[in-house]
């Protein structure tokens, strides 16, 4: 696939402004959805079927922004949902998303969210129709759903500029408080209350808002646009920028050791710091495992991978 860099780059710096409507070519997001029902037995299959096909065409068709983006500058992600249970219309699951975006100069393509939802409970019969509107709470699943393409949005427009990522993080925000006041199942509720874990919808998007969190977000855009985008260039420069932002997350574990955004941030780049580090000098790899060793000890196995020769 080939990208038009520097078309994303100034679409995203120009964010709300400057818009040219373009609605054959608006939509944002290439989702493939995938629904595992192998733990459910004896039920109709095609249900599951419908479910991804209608999640698929709610995500990839409606415009979440008022961004033009063309066919190849769409944010590729992937939706796993591993239903767990079923008790009539009432579907308990687990989701999984996973989005990227392409490094500048190369084919190379960097995760950019990675996460999972443990609660992605809702009510669904087959082929109800799953319609967002904005500003009214009409499912647990569209509301859920929408909140998932804010927060790629978000995070994509995080990577290319600097706390780019706000004004669909506040969306998302707004979802969380509309659904705290709706009529649900208790099922439903959860991920979406305060109280309810310190790993949730709630709890991620009250970090990414969070004054506290801002030069965590401002590293966010240094390492994809002033590390990864630059490597093209020149490697050593690029590395060199990432190893001197990471201390920030060590900052942030500091302050609130149950921060979940740094979870999330290393979720998705562990791997990544890994294959970054183990060809960085001596230093930088002593100073990188020791932080992150340090401020994610259980996955201490993947970060051994950047001493090996």
């Amino acid at each position: 696939m080939i990208f038009d860099f520097k078309h994303i780059f100034v679409l995203c710096l120009l964010s709300f402004s400057a818009v040219v409507f373009s609605p054959a070519k608006a939509q944002e997001i290439n989702c493939t959805v995938t629904v595992n029902s192998d733990q459910i037995e004896g039920s109709n299959k095609q249900v599951y079927e419908t479910l991804k096909a209608a999640i698929e065409e709610y995500m990839n068709q409606n415009r979440w922004t008022n961004m033009t983006y063309a066919e190849q500058e769409k944010i590729e992600c992937s939706m796993l949902i591993v239903v767990k249970s079923v008790n009539g219309n009432s579907y308990n699951c687990e989701m999984t998303l996973q989005s990227r975006r392409p490094v500048y100069g190369t084919t190379y393509t960097t995760p950019i969210l990675n996460f999972k939802d443990n609660a992605f409970n809702f009510t669904y019969q087959e082929f109800d129709r799953i319609e967002w509107q904005q500003n009214q709470f009409t499912t647990n699943l569209t509301a859920m759903l929408a909140y998932y393409c804010y927060l790629i949005i978000g995070h994509d427009q995080d990577s290319f500029q600097r706390l780019g990522g706000t004004p669909y993080f506040e969306i998302c925000e707004q979802i969380v408080n509309a659904c705290q006041s709706a009529t649900m199942d208790n099922i439903e509720q959860k991920g979406w209350l305060a109280f309810d874990s310190n790993r949730n919808r709630y709890a991620l998007i009250n970090n990414l808002l969070d004054e506290a969190f801002k030069k965590y977000r401002n590293f966010y855009y240094e390492y994809h646009r002033l590390g990864l985008d630059e490597m093209s260039g020149n490697v050593a420069n690029g590395r060199a920028r990432i190893a001197e932002g990471l201390p920030v997350l060590k900052e942030a574990y500091r302050a609130r050791p149950a921060t979940y955004v740094i979870n999330t941030f290393l979720d998705a780049k562990a791997d990544e710091l890994v294959d970054i580090f183990k060809k960085g000098t001596d230093k930088e790899k002593k100073t990188v495992y020791d932080l992150l060793t340090d401020i994610d000890p259980t996955r201490q196995a993947t970060y051994d991978r950047m001493n090996e020769n």
